[in-house]
């Protein structure tokens, strides 16, 4: 019984330290792609970092659908 419980605590070290060096190897090479990344191309980040103000503008036919579904849909 000793044995059996022995080798389920060495299985379960030995899978929680593979997970852990797997995960901090992956977090590490993922920065150093990004960072590279950034390096060759510096504009992409920027680049849809902040919507310009046309895009929030709504015209009036497309305020009216909107206005008559909401009354469609509440029943109103």
């Amino acid at each position: 019984m000793d044995n059996l419980l022995s080798d389920a605590v060495n299985l379960t070290l030995f899978g929680m330290g593979f997970v852990f060096i797997f995960l901090t190897l992956m977090v590490f090479l993922t920065t150093i792609m990004s960072s590279l990344i950034q390096k060759i191309q510096p504009n992409v980040a920027s680049a849809g970092s902040a919507p310009t103000q046309s895009a929030n503008v709504i015209d009036d036919d497309t305020l009216s659908i909107i206005k008559k579904a909401i009354k469609m849909h509440t029943g109103a």
